[in-house]
């Protein structure tokens, strides 16, 4: 008996041990899991959560059951906390969900890089702690965000509030195709402090400043991940216009970029594709993933080229002689045309640019500017329809 009784003792001795020397935050972390504690960054059934005042449209659309890991993710992350010990209860595939849904609703997260590491328990395969890469240090971020904020209100104040939902959101796509070079070795190019600091950066860093600007004005904006039909993983953002949804792409409508996707060279001229478009237009050249799925873009009320004349349903040799020669009379840098079907397009491209069709605008640009010869650039997309002529 006294054997038992001393055995019993140094097992509980043995115990008290062990509890004395784990951290804290390991030993609420086993009561949380274990249904002792409630979890301090989510509250089960409540529904007022700090959101930074942002639509999360991720958030929204994953299965409840990642309610708990998000919510800790958003409230740990926002709160600067680079590492941490998990309270949820969470596989390492859940975990990555969660987290890449925490960064697609907010771009404000910009000291958040593309990487991450998690240590997960290898028996439970649950996830234990994580560690983010970080782009920007924690003494800076206060300053860097200040200075966020600074570049995209001077994105804003170019804009009217009497302006229409589209207008402004239409300036803040030319904007960021005006300031931003397409650079694939730009550093910190997965943040947009890529794009609105040192201006240089590729898709990632084009949508998330795209999107912070667009929650900055109350717009809603989510962000998009998937890939192109060329090859290559893309990312690019949706917004919503009088309850309608439009697909942006504003890396693809800068001029350097698309220019690439198109036949002939060294067009400057803005590519408003992927301004406000279709899911059926833009999945001519891209392919969403579909873990979250988007909301149905089908509304095309807000289609660039019919809104500004550019649009033409058949192709009619005289209206579309007198639409180049207008260009050049009235001065201006280019011209650009869609056409609404096949046979159509491939008429104008092949009057327009086989047949020299805009020979007569050439020569009159000689004629005003007192020249013997004239160049110009032109572009033929030929997913889209669209063909860009670019009076030099």
């Amino acid at each position: 008996m006294k054997k038992a009784i001393g055995f019993l003792f140094f097992v509980a001795l043995a115990a008290g041990i062990l509890f004395a020397l784990t951290p804290r935050t390991v030993i609420r972390q086993m009561a949380v899991r274990s249904g002792l504690q409630e979890n301090p960054y989510y509250h089960e059934g409540d529904t007022q959560w700090d959101n930074g005042g942002i639509e999360e449209y991720y958030f929204n659309n994953l299965p409840s059951s990642y309610n708990e890991i998000y919510r800790e993710l958003y409230s740990r992350l926002s709160a600067g906390e680079d590492s941490a010990e998990i309270y949820a209860d969470v596989t390492v595939d859940d975990f990555w969900t969660a987290y890449y849904a925490v960064l697609a609703d907010h771009p404000e997260l910009f000291w958040i890089g593309s990487g991450a590491q998690v240590q997960s328990n290898s028996v439970s395969g649950k996830v234990v702690s994580y560690e983010v890469e970080t782009t920007v240090p924690e003494n800076e971020r206060e300053m860097t965000r200040g200075r966020l904020e600074e570049a995209a209100d001077a994105c804003i104040v170019q804009t009217d509030e009497t302006w229409s939902d589209y207008g402004r959101i239409k300036s803040v796509y030319e904007y960021l195709i005006d300031t931003v070079v397409y650079n694939a070795n730009a550093p910190d190019n997965q943040c947009m402090h890529s794009a609105l600091l040192n201006h240089q950066s590729v898709c990632a860093g084009y949508a998330k400043a795209f999107q912070y600007i667009c929650h900055r004005m109350g717009f809603f904006c989510t962000y998009v991940t998937g890939s192109i039909r060329s090859g290559g993983d893309h990312a690019w953002n949706i917004v919503r216009i009088d309850g309608n949804y439009y697909q942006v792409d504003v890396t693809w409508g800068d001029p350097v970029f698309a220019g690439s996707q198109e036949e002939g060279t060294g067009i400057t001229v803005t590519n408003y594709n992927y301004l406000c478009c279709t899911d059926e237009e833009i999945s001519l050249t891209h392919v969403a993933n579909t873990e979250v799925p988007m909301p149905a873009c089908t509304d095309s009320s807000y289609n660039y080229y019919r809104i500004n004349g550019m649009y033409y349903d058949t192709f009619d040799y005289d209206t579309i002689y007198q639409a180049l020669m207008d260009s050049v009379y009235e001065g201006r840098a280019s011209i650009v045309m869609k056409f609404g079907s096949r046979e159509a397009y491939e008429s104008a491209k092949f009057e327009l640019i086989t047949n020299r069709m805009y020979y007569d605008a050439d020569q009159y640009l000689m004629r005003a500017n007192g020249v013997s010869t004239w160049n110009n650039k032109y572009a033929t997309d030929d997913d889209f329809m669209v063909i860009t002529i670019q009076w030099i």
